[in-house]
């Protein structure tokens, strides 16, 4: 039954899905910043290397892309979408610990990401989140 566009009847969320469906959202938000950031830079000639600067550029805007089309699809109620957060927040987990070490270490930035890590992992795994995205398409719909 579709309704809404979303395929099935999901017109009442429980409010740790909608959580971590925000929380995701927020992350891709933010690479979305941080991708513009990254333009400015190509364009005002302050990166070290344009070939990388670009190609981290373009890795980026696909990354933003990507959470938004999870978080989205977090609310949809789509099985994928755990095995595609936990792996961004794997991601994620490795750049804080990078951002907390090192000579530039930016311990503020480190503790942003571990903790929204660690937010939308844990959310992953409540009952409420699995029980709403446990449910698979037959094969041959989407």
């Amino acid at each position: 039954m579709q309704i809404n566009g979303f395929g099935r009847d999901q017109a009442v969320k429980h409010p740790l899905v909608i959580a971590l469906s925000v929380v995701v959202f927020a992350e891709s938000a933010v690479l979305a910043i941080a991708t513009i950031y990254l333009v400015v830079e190509i364009l005002s000639g302050a990166s070290g290397s344009l070939p990388s600067a670009i190609a981290l550029t373009v890795l980026a805007a696909v990354a933003t892309t990507w959470l938004g089309f999870v978080a989205l699809n977090i609310l949809r109620g789509r099985a994928w979408v755990r095995g595609a957060t936990i792996t961004w927040q794997v991601f994620q987990v490795v750049i804080a610990v990078g951002c907390l070490q090192g000579l530039f270490a930016t311990p503020t930035v480190g503790w942003a990401l571990l903790a929204g890590a660690v937010v939308a992992a844990v959310l992953l795994f409540t009952r409420p989140v699995v029980a709403a995205t446990a449910e698979r398409e037959p094969h041959g719909q989407s």
